[in-house]
């Protein structure tokens, strides 16, 4: 089978597996901003989300019916049109991003984040957390709320730091055994 001219990736799926998997990558990248999957499915899904936020910045209507017919979630549709259509108003395309990040463990699958090309990583945490204030409370609370918070903050960047150590020393393990196995 020929693949030259091809513009599809396939996934060893048939159309319709294809199109779920491809409706619930988009649905997270809508809800997440940011998402860690294969490079293959991160450069597929890349083509539909651009497509869905340039419909989306048109704000109509018809544009809402076409974003419901080919997301399927009412949500995300939501998001798309309110959210993050307006972010890139004035950005004529290239609104996501493929980073690059190895390969995973189990079956040694280039792997990759998608996400906005604003998406900021520090502040994201801190959003959620300030989106949700409590009413009636006082400023002092609220500043003993934020700096319990940074120390939350800092207390998960240092665990994080700790798995990405010790998932790179699994990973190379497992690359030094199947080395010695290959070469036997």
């Amino acid at each position: 089978m020929s693949s030259h001219r091809r513009s599809t990736k396939y996934f060893s799926r048939k159309f319709n597996a294809r199109k779920a998997l491809l409706r619930g990558l988009m649905i997270s990248l809508v809800e997440h901003e940011r998402i860690a999957t294969t490079v293959d499915k991160a450069k597929e899904l890349r083509r539909h989300i651009e497509r869905a936020i340039t419909t989306g910045k048109t704000d109509t209507l018809t544009a809402r019916r076409l974003l419901l017919s080919r997301i399927a979630n009412e949500s995300a549709v939501q998001k798309i049109m309110s959210d993050i259509a307006p972010r890139f108003k004035t950005r004529p395309g290239g609104y996501t991003r493929v980073i690059k990040i190895g390969r995973r463990p189990g079956d040694t699958a280039e792997m990759a984040f998608i996400e906005f090309v604003d998406y900021d990583f520090e502040k994201r945490p801190s959003a959620m957390a300030e989106a949700k204030p409590a009413k009636g409370k006082k400023k002092a609370t609220a500043t003993a709320a934020a700096a319990s918070a940074s120390k939350a903050k800092a207390k998960t960047a240092r665990k994080t730091a700790r798995l990405v150590a010790a998932k790179k020393k699994n990973v190379s393990k497992i690359q030094k055994s199947s080395r010695t196995f290959n070469r036997a």
